[in-house]
């Protein structure tokens, strides 16, 4: 059956039938996907940047209640030694003040001693060296986390960009482009959430 004007036109004008017009849906499709990559990324990387944030101030504060523990049970173990002098330097007390005076210095020892180390209620400085730790390893683990996702929503970005062009002007090394960056951004994704590779 013979094309009329119209359609002779047509095919002039896009000789390959509609091969561009396909291009350009997959392209909006594609597009698509990598707006919910980009979320799904978005998200992991708020989240890591919570977490940092959060186990950076506990591990601060888990710090400075060391470092006050650790000034009282030096305070203690001096008050100790001063009551020790003491009682060097003065054979002559009485029984009864020197009792007294051994009965504190045993008070303060046991207290000191009890700063250096409370498992019942985990505020000893080695339980506190413990939790600080803890709460360092977690807050270099989520910083890791973040640089990946960092670098990855800056990669979904410009992919999502070049591949908009793409659809804009066909053109296909545009869209070859963008989906490299997107393979790129997508290891740097999954990346960030599991630590796969040591970047960052």
């Amino acid at each position: 059956m013979p094309m009329d004007a119209t359609e002779v036109s047509e095919t002039i004008s896009n000789p390959d039938g509609g091969g561009d017009e396909r291009f350009r849906k997959r392209a909006a499709i594609y597009v698509g996907a990598l707006a919910m990559l980009l979320a799904i990324t978005s998200l992991g990387g708020e989240n890591a940047a919570k977490e940092m944030m959060s186990s950076n101030i506990s591990a601060s504060n888990l710090w400075a209640f060391y470092q006050a523990k650790n000034a009282r049970q030096t305070s203690f173990r001096l008050a100790a030694d001063e009551l020790e002098a003491l009682l060097a330097s003065r054979p002559d007390l009485p029984p009864e003040a020197r009792q007294s005076i051994e009965k504190k210095i045993q008070g303060y020892k046991q207290t000191a001693s009890r700063y250096e180390s409370e498992p019942s209620t985990g505020e000893g400085k080695k339980e506190l060296t413990v939790k600080a730790r803890e709460q360092e390893r977690r807050r270099d683990r989520a910083e890791r986390q973040d640089f990946n996702f960092d670098i990855s929503i800056g990669l979904f970005q410009i992919a999502i960009v070049l591949a908009s062009v793409s659809i804009l002007s066909a053109s296909r090394l545009l869209f070859y482009v963008s989906a490299a960056l997107a393979l790129i951004a997508c290891l740097l994704s999954m990346n960030g959430f599991f630590l796969l590779a040591p970047i960052g």
